[in-house]
């Protein structure tokens, strides 16, 4: 079977040619800027066309017990989405320098096409997990926002990459090897992980007992 190929992967690809003139690890160049707009308007466009016109029985559909439904997929979404928007932007504001020697573009490129993996599985942080706290409309219009929010940050923050922060993200993605992120990286971060949970979500949709309506 051919290996599927992630929407982060065909960016990353594209974006790493264009930069190998520009090796700056320090500044956000051109290339990096319209990456980071494209993730994030591809991603959307993901997670829209999987979850547009879903019945309330479809969006509460649990395959199994210990699987979450589409709504709960939503959610965490949602919470991942604020909690780097408020927390994690706060520390980042106020964070160090990243060393000059930083390897910033590995970094990007594990985001962008490890993240996205269905083939390897975390355990999401408590405050992360989705408890119903919103009705499916309602966490679905708060990524859409959010996803509003994050462009604003990626077009209106010119020192994206100066400040980085201790990210658990890249740590378990990379096994290790890294453990912080700038925020350039956190933007690219949250689109890869729209996409690693829209395939969860057409999962859920695949699954054989999923409600026709």
């Amino acid at each position: 079977m051919k290996p599927y190929t992630s929407i982060g992967t065909m960016l990353v690809l594209a974006t790493f040619t264009a930069l190998a003139a520009d090796p700056s690890g320090q500044r956000l160049t051109s290339s990096e800027l319209e990456q980071g707009r494209l993730y994030l308007r591809q991603t959307r466009n993901y997670v829209i066309g999987a979850t547009q016109g879903l019945s309330e029985a479809q969006w509460k559909f649990k395959p199994a017990p210990d699987r979450w439904s589409i709504a709960e997929i939503v959610e965490h979404m949602v919470l991942t989405q604020e909690f780097v928007l408020g927390p994690v932007r706060e520390q980042l504001a106020k964070a160090p320098a990243p060393p000059a020697d930083r390897d910033y573009e590995q970094v990007d490129r594990l985001l962008m096409t490890a993240m996205p993996d269905r083939l390897s599985t975390f355990q999401a942080p408590e405050p992360l997990q989705p408890t119903g706290r919103w009705t499916p409309t309602a966490a679905y219009d708060r990524l859409l926002r959010n996803y509003g929010r994050l462009s604003d940050y990626l077009e209106s923050t010119p020192d994206l990459r100066q400040h980085i922060v201790e990210a658990p993200p890249i740590k378990a993605i990379s096994k290790g090897g890294y453990d912080s992120m700038d925020g350039y990286q956190w933007v690219l971060a949250l689109a890869a992980h729209t996409e690693r949970h829209t395939k969860q979500i057409l999962e859920v949709k695949a699954d054989p007992h999923f409600p026709a309506r």
